[in-house]
């Protein structure tokens, strides 16, 4: 039974395994990766190290695709990123949050399109199987103008976001790797299905539904940002190779820039009620030191051991499970509804795959 399970593990990962033209020079078989060590010229990877290259792969794939999602309909439009044609009325929502907005959204979809083609063609160069979600890419995405109409890999109009870590990142004394839980900053994200993006131009009006629409935006870029800042930092601690450990630690830091940009303009989302839905957005000055929009540095607070004064982290930063929790947090955010019993199988594989390296 046990083997049974392990052969059906190694079938999920190998459906996420780039199938045809190679990226980069060396591209192998998934059977001997799953067989045998990778050699490279650095020193060579270990299984854990390719696992969890693989995993962070189709990681940064997933964001690349949301991310030009967001950038079709409000971000700036040019050769750089191609595709979309953008959406004046909701580029202006957003903009109602920073007036930067169009090209904060560009950049973060470049960028993280740039960390998976790295990666990718990382693996590789050394010998391991890239990553390749084109066949999950059949999630219908928005009718609204301005967005292409192709299929997805993930879906932006029926998220349930938590917004757990606004609090925790302005606590002093709670930390979710001390078993701690902390408060929503908007309480109606963390239920029911909300778009982040317009569906149809029939979001375009009221001009109140239209603009929750862009709030719940703001609070889904810090949200799917802090999970990668928390991410690179745990996963790190689990790789063998120096260089993927150079890799792990230069690309987590750009999450972190990302996260705090997008902390900032979440701040700035008016207190509003969408006549449309009721959503509400509260008014977070109000609502005492733990929902101020200005406190955007990481308060000190507890870390590994609450008998060690107070220090300003990233968190959660604890390795067990990282990989399968991210995994599972993203599933559980709705923003894989519409995809294919493969599709959450071979995420799920992956993850585990990645949870189970060791450092060596």
């Amino acid at each position: 039974m046990e083997e049974a399970e392990q052969s059906g593990r190694l079938t999920d990962r190998r459906s996420f395994l780039l199938k045809g033209a190679a990226v980069g020079a060396g591209a192998i078989g998934a059977s001997r990766l799953l067989t045998a060590p990778p050699v490279s010229a650095s020193g060579g990877l270990t299984k854990g190290d390719v696992a969890i290259l693989q995993f962070l792969a189709a990681a940064e794939l997933l964001e690349a695709d949301l991310w030009e999602q967001y950038n079709e309909l409000g971000g700036i439009q040019d050769s750089e990123r191609p595709g979309g044609t953008g959406n004046k009325a909701y580029t202006r929502a957003l903009s109602v949050l920073d007036k930067d907005i169009p090209q904060y959204i560009h950049d973060n979809a470049d960028d993280e399109q740039s960390h998976a083609s790295f990666i990718n063609a990382y693996l590789a160069a050394n010998a391991a199987d890239p990553i390749n979600l084109d066949k999950f890419r059949t999630v219908p995405g928005s009718k609204a103008t301005g967005a292409r109409q192709i299929g997805r890999l993930t879906n932006l109009m029926e998220l349930t976001i938590d917004t757990s870590w606004w609090t925790r990142y302005r606590s002093d004394s709670k930390n979710p790797d001390l078993g701690d839980t902390l408060p929503q900053a908007v309480p109606d994200l963390a239920v029911g299905k909300h778009p982040a993006i317009p569906r149809s131009d029939d979001d375009l009006t009221p001009r109140k539904h239209l603009q929750a629409i862009a709030n719940t935006a703001g609070f889904h870029f810090g949200t799917i940002e802090q999970g990668g800042t928390s991410l690179y930092a745990s996963l790190a601690q689990r790789v063998t190779n120096p260089e993927v450990l150079r890799i792990l630690l230069s690309i987590g830091p750009t999450e972190t820039m990302h996260f705090q940009t997008w902390q900032d303009k979440a701040g700035n989302a008016p207190p509003l009620t969408d006549p449309t839905t009721g959503l509400t957005f509260p008014d977070l000055n109000a609502g005492g030191a733990l929902f101020k929009p200005n406190r955007i540095l990481p308060e000190p607070t507890s870390f590994l051991d609450r008998k060690f004064p107070s220090c300003s982290i990233i968190r959660p930063t604890n390795t067990e499970g990282a990989a399968l929790g991210a995994a599972k947090f993203l599933t559980a955010m709705g923003l894989f509804n519409g995809q294919s019993p493969d599709f959450f199988a071979g995420v799920k594989a992956l993850a585990e795959a990645a949870d189970a390296a060791q450092r060596q």
